[in-house]
């Protein structure tokens, strides 16, 4: 069995992880929550029980900027589970099918290795650091052998010189390792050897090759060729960051880290599939909605469950949870074709934001685009805060324009923020100095944007 993090996650405790972030949504958060949970539950039933229990994939209906790709994301980083995103509409570019439908599974696998291989690192990170630590040391105060003993070409009687100068090798040695460990010589440069990859292009093999037919066959070629070294002189800081990547990688077996992430990607993955409206045909008839409808029978048997061939070896597809997304303005949910509308079971409608939607994302989640700009004049010195009545008033101006022009959610906060502290972000720090407080009033809010508020052709403030 899997061993993951939400063996300590109850569904309401990750609705509770998700308002951290997100604000609303109630019905769309309970939902992946139960979906989430039932993860770990599949993965604790009977052996003979977990191979029928399948996911309830889930269509989330709801205008742009509302939360639906954030909530997919964070239920991802929750899970620590393998996460991939994927706009539908990008499978409709070339003729009628476009880019491979198979190429999501194949990134889902590669964000699989690369969670594992993360976890792997931090394991071995003590040896690897150890490891480092003498490399760099080494490459400092190179350790003297002992020249003792006739094959050395000395006398047992002539010894004592050159074992006084070992001692005093070894405790010098000792006292840079003591400096190396504390960061006394962090910007001290030093020459170290760096393993290149043998990287080679192999070019185009005519038409009928597919991209995982050149990834296998580049590894292959790059395996075959001998591994290079370089030398290089970098300060200690650089040589222990890339050293470490490279001790690590070498104490990590990665055919285990393969077979994990086939199992992490298969029993925890997480497929976002947005816009899906954009390939749900609204007519019937020729003309491109023949593509769509070719998209939607190419999604099918991957939703459905299939096996896709990888890199790092073949995945089953059957329990990989997919989370699908769209404005469903022209389109509806029934445009779809019946097989892939019944592999999506649970339907959420995402609400539209109201203006005290809009002032609790400027204020509550841990992200809030305030904090935000406040992180970022803070690296400058300068302290950035805003008055409850200017949240209020930035809220009344973003719902105000979202309800005369295009509705973009909480996107339109990004427009009105940027508006509000241009000026600011352009005068700091040649007219504003560091030490600076900076207080955005609600008379500020109404006087910086103006503008933006007479102004009923907006189209130039759309995001």
């Amino acid at each position: 069995m899997t061993t993951t993090r939400l063996e300590y996650l109850t569904p309401r405790q990750i609705v509770e992880e998700l308002d951290k972030y997100i604000v609303g949504q109630k019905d769309a958060k309970r939902n992946v929550a139960i979906a989430l949970r039932n993860r770990w539950r599949r993965m604790s039933a009977a052996a003979d029980m977990r191979q029928e229990i399948v996911p309830n994939n889930i269509l989330m209906i709801g205008a742009t900027g509302i939360g639906k790709t954030e909530i997919a994301r964070r239920l991802a980083k929750i899970a620590d589970a393998p996460f991939t995103k994927v706009e539908a509409s990008k499978f409709t570019e070339v003729g009628y099918v476009g880019r491979d439908v198979e190429s999501m599974v194949r990134d889902l696998v590669e964000q699989a290795v690369h969670l594992v291989k993360a976890n792997k690192k931090e394991a071995v990170k003590a040896r690897a650091t150890q490891v480092v630590e003498d490399i760099i040391l080494d490459a400092l105060i190179p350790p003297m052998r002992s020249k003792t003993g006739s094959a050395a070409g000395y006398n047992i009687e002539t010894t004592a010189t050159p074992d006084s100068d070992q001692e005093l090798n070894e405790r010098t040695r000792e006292r840079f390792r003591e400096k190396i460990k504390n960061g006394e010589l962090e910007d001290r440069k030093i020459e170290i050897n760096i393993q290149q990859s043998s990287t080679s292009n192999v070019g185009m093999l005519g038409p009928g090759v597919d991209e995982m037919t050149m990834m296998n066959l580049q590894e292959m070629i790059s395996g075959m060729m001998p591994k290079k070294t370089k030398k290089r002189k970098v300060t200690i800081a650089e040589a222990r960051k890339i050293l470490l990547e490279e001790e690590s990688s070498k104490l990590i077996d990665m055919d285990e880290v393969k077979e994990e992430a086939i199992r992490k990607a298969e029993d925890t993955g997480i497929i976002f599939i947005d816009e899906i409206d954009k390939i749900a045909s609204s007519s019937k008839g020729g003309g491109p909605d023949v593509s769509r409808e070719g998209v939607q029978r190419d999604l099918l048997p991957i939703v459905e469950g299939s096996t896709v061939n990888t890199k790092y070896g073949v995945i089953n597809t059957d329990h990989i949870l997919f989370i699908a997304a769209g404005a469903f303005h022209v389109a509806k949910p029934s445009d779809l074709i019946p097989e892939l509308q019944g592999r999506f079971p649970i339907r959420v409608e995402l609400q539209s934001l109201t203006k005290e939607d809009f002032y609790q994302i400027l204020k509550a989640p841990k992200n809030a685009l305030t904090k935000q700009y406040e992180s970022l004049l803070m690296a400058e010195g300068v302290a950035l805060s805003f008055q409850d009545e200017a949240l209020e008033r930035l809220a009344e101006i973003a719902f105000n324009i979202n309800s005369e022009v295009e509705n973009i959610g909480a996107r339109r906060l990004h427009t009105v923020m940027s508006h509000l502290l241009n000026d600011f972000l352009f005068d700091i720090p040649d007219v504003i100095g560091a030490n600076a407080k900076i207080v955005i009033t609600r008379e500020m809010v109404d006087q910086r944007l103006s503008n933006l508020v007479k102004n009923k052709d907006l189209s130039q403030y759309i995001l």
